[in-house]
């Protein structure tokens, strides 16, 4: 999501932090609790898959740790390392596993190779909002889940942001029917990417840094991003024309995500202060996508067309997925599992979307 020389600029730093002796430990009532030492300051790696100080998300995890810094009193230094310097933006997620790096910043469909459950909890395509996403994760069931299958790589993940509806990317060349996409190459990560696969499409996955001079290139003749604010900031509309309304990422969840062993040896005082700020910038996040991306949709240049994918591509988009699902069910309990948490909250969730959202959009007009 930014300009070419803008990313190849960026990077990511990985360092290793012991957290040992910065505890007192004290039992109360049989139970073990963990005390700030007033002396000492914590200092925790973070790492990013995004370039440094990038809008919107690498900003939000720049405000995430000078937030937890005041919170704290100080007494919590978060240190922000952009992608890139030590580690490929693609590989904070084993870095933070091993240890060498505290916490990393990310988006949680990068790792569905890792477990096929995990792009589940990254957001579903033709599925839940961001709003509704959360309500899942938080109520539905869906972050105890995560935070278990996680916890088998040793780690312990937080919402860390969403980027609402996203659009469903730039084209080279104009898509009218469902013959157009065959053979196209595509950067497309995630569910998104398998169905697109069975519809034809050669999904690729690669970093934001390399996604414009491919498309530029012609290495690919389409890629998704996010929306307007980030793609107009990539310079997509110097690439491609056609500009496709969104289907795959309706509300995709974006993760913070420590090093389990350091997360249980920080204070509750500390995790506590984390977690609220977590929230806080999952908020923000939400709310700056919505203004810049309705903004940046009024600027961009008159070359771009806004288009919707034509019906008999949706209709087999829609069937490709439950077939997508199907499979990876039968391949996997945990995606079995927490693909079964999901439709259970989805199926309760209809029926007042329906009443309310749907139904005031509808008659909003």
């Amino acid at each position: 999501m930014k300009r070419r020389d803008f990313l190849a600029t960026s990077a990511l730093a990985v360092g290793a932090v012991g957290l040992n002796g910065c505890y007192r430990e004290e039992k109360q009532d049989n139970k073990k609790s963990i005390n700030i030492n007033r002396g000492k300051t914590i200092k925790l790696k973070l790492a990013t898959s995004w370039p440094a100080h990038f809008p919107i998300m690498g900003t939000g995890v720049d405000d995430f740790a000078r937030r937890c810094g005041e919170l704290s009193g100080g007494s919590l230094e978060i240190k922000v390392h952009a992608k890139n310097i030590l580690v490929p933006a693609l590989q904070v997620f084993d870095t933070t596993s091993l240890a060498q790096i505290d916490v990393f910043h990310s988006g949680v469909y990068y790792w569905k190779g890792k477990n096929s459950a995990f792009s589940i909890f990254g957001g579903m395509p033709l599925g839940l909002t961001s709003e509704e996403m959360i309500t899942w994760l938080k109520f539905g069931g869906g972050m105890e889940l995560w935070r278990e299958l996680y916890g088998k790589f040793n780690l312990y993940p937080l919402i860390g942001g969403t980027t609402g509806p996203q659009m469903g990317g730039w084209f080279k060349k104009e898509i009218s029917s469902l013959a157009d996409l065959k053979g196209l190459k595509m950067r497309i990560p995630g569910l998104g990417g398998e169905v697109m696969k069975k519809l034809g499409v050669n999904p690729v996955l690669l970093p934001p840094g390399e996604i414009f001079t491919s498309l530029e290139r012609g290495t690919i003749d389409a890629t998704e991003w996010v929306g307007p604010a980030l793609d107009s900031m990539m310079g997509f509309a110097k690439a491609a024309n056609y500009y496709y309304t969104g289907w795959h990422e309706p509300g995709s969840i974006l993760e913070i995500t420590f090093n389990k062993n350091r997360w249980e040896k920080l204070s509750s005082e500390h995790q506590a202060i984390i977690t609220a700020v977590s929230e806080e910038m999952t908020s923000n996040m939400l709310h700056e996508f919505r203004y810049k991306n309705a903004k940046a949709l009024q600027e961009l240049p008159k070359s771009v067309e806004i288009k919707t994918f034509p019906k008999d591509m949706m209709d087999a988009a829609k069937i490709a997925l439950q077939e997508v699902l199907e499979r990876e069910s039968s391949k996997s309990n945990d995606f079995k599992r927490v693909l079964e948490s999901y439709n259970q909250f989805a199926t309760l969730n209809k029926p007042w979307d329906d009443i309310s959202t749907k139904n005031f959009l509808d008659i909003r007009g």
